[in-house]
């Protein structure tokens, strides 16, 4: 029962805000001594190496310094304005062509505090100003920002295709459909509120002084550059032309490129996307190395016998552990980010997924699919958190809470339907 005394022991430590990679090290450092001695531990330094020579993570720093190029060349509010304009005149439109808009950021940029942001400080004022729900406002834009957990190149599917062993190409085409059905499924809820409450989600009155033909020409111009980067990277991948890892770096040289053509290069920006690159992929890294003593003391420990054992004990067969697996997934994301639910809990559970014979493939996005929920789940989703930092002061926490509760409830319907319906999605 060590391993799981361990287990516990860290969760209420990262409840209680002590930062997650000296909590796992330490807590598998005093645990691991405390059942096996420091012999344990002798053989940390190989497997540091070996996660130090791990040509899919180095994917990692890679997308992260693409999309924060991209963050910094208006390209959001550029997308958003043309977006805006091609959508207007429908009713929940802004709505719509801000879940478009996330989209593309989300498979050009892939980061998800800067599309919040981005969409919370350009698109959230708009809509306030045509007397939009403030609740479905904040709902979009939150679950908007989101989409870049699941829509590659995402960096979730990166670290799940590690721990899983799983090819990260593969993932990345596995993720496509699920990702088309959740933007499909948010437009047709904003059309069906937009209906149900016109006075919540009113059209803008089209502006005479452009001609539709500009409208398109412009919103083309503001579209047809980040989606040529996603073609090319993903498109490289899926070829079989190069690597994930070859194609992330082609991507942040396509990055810069795109920078020329918004006018908005200057080698203080490189700096400034260079050093915050640096200081997301050290966080990644620490969580990894602290991950990857936990999980060693939890093995060494007989932690993983014991969780094996109960998995395969659940009613059901494999059904059983796969609904489980997933509510334990939700509910840890309530309380804690998706990095330690891939390093921690997805490692303890993939082996008894592997015995049961479960698609790996399926499961990684299964699992993927889960995490963007937790982005949004108050009451530490980060989407909300980002939204509350830059909205208005007329929007309260309430406002974005009650707004997010659809879109939670559409992904985990979306989830649903994954999990029964997995041939749909060409599982």
């Amino acid at each position: 029962m060590i391993g799981i005394i361990m287990f516990f022991v860290a969760l209420f430590a990262l409840l209680l805000g002590f930062p997650v990679a000296f909590t796992f090290g330490g807590i598998a450092l005093i645990f691991g001594v405390w059942a096996e001695g420091f012999e344990m531990f002798a053989f940390m330094p190989y497997r540091i190496q070996s996660i130090m020579e791990n040509t899919v993570l180095m994917a990692v720093p890679l997308f992260v310094f693409m999309g924060l190029v991209l963050q910094k060349t208006r390209l959001a509010e550029q997308l958003l304005e043309s977006m805006g304009r091609l959508f207007g005149g429908v009713r929940g439109g802004i709505a719509i062509s801000t879940v478009l808009v996330g989209s593309l950021l989300a498979a050009s940029t892939g980061v998800v505090g800067a599309s919040v942001v981005a969409m919370g400080l350009i698109s959230l004022p708009v809509m306030l100003k045509y007397n939009y729900d403030k609740g479905l406002a904040c709902g979009t834009i939150c679950a908007s920002g989101t989409l870049g957990q699941i829509i590659p190149p995402s960096i979730v599917l990166i670290l799940l295709g590690d721990v899983l062993g799983v090819p990260v190409g593969d993932l990345f085409q596995a993720a496509i459909w699920p990702g088309v059905m959740l933007v499909g499924a948010y437009i047709v809820y904003i059309l069906i509120y937009a209906q149900l409450n016109p006075e919540s989600a009113q059209p803008i009155e089209r502006d005479d002084s452009i001609s539709r033909k500009e409208e398109v020409v412009k919103a083309l111009k503001a579209i047809i550059p980040p989606l040529a980067l996603i073609i090319v990277v993903l498109g490289s991948i899926f070829a079989g032309v190069a690597t994930p890892t070859e194609s992330a770096a082609l991507g942040g040289a396509g990055a810069i490129v795109l920078a020329f053509l918004y006018g908005q290069f200057s080698w203080g920006m490189i700096f400034d996307a260079s050093k915050e690159t640096v200081k997301v992929t050290a966080m990644v890294f620490a969580i990894l190395l602290g991950a990857t003593a936990f999980s060693m003391a939890f093995t060494y420990t007989g932690g993983d016998y014991l969780v094996e054992e109960w998995m395969l004990a659940i009613p059901g067969d494999k059904w059983g552990f796969l609904i489980i697996t997933m509510l334990v997934i939700l509910i840890l994301g309530f309380f804690i980010d998706f990095v330690e639910i891939c390093f921690i809990i997805v490692p303890i559970i993939a082996p008894v997924a592997e015995l049961m014979g479960i698609n790996m493939t399926w499961f990684a996005i299964l699992i993927a699919m889960n995490l963007q929920t937790s982005f949004l789940t108050p009451p530490f989703g980060f989407s909300l958190f980002y939204l509350k930092g830059v909205a208005p002061k007329g929007v309260t926490t309430q406002d974005i809470y009650r707004g997010v509760m659809p879109f939670i409830a559409i992904q985990i319907l979306v989830l649903a339907s994954l999990l029964v319906f997995p041939g749909f999605y060409g599982m």
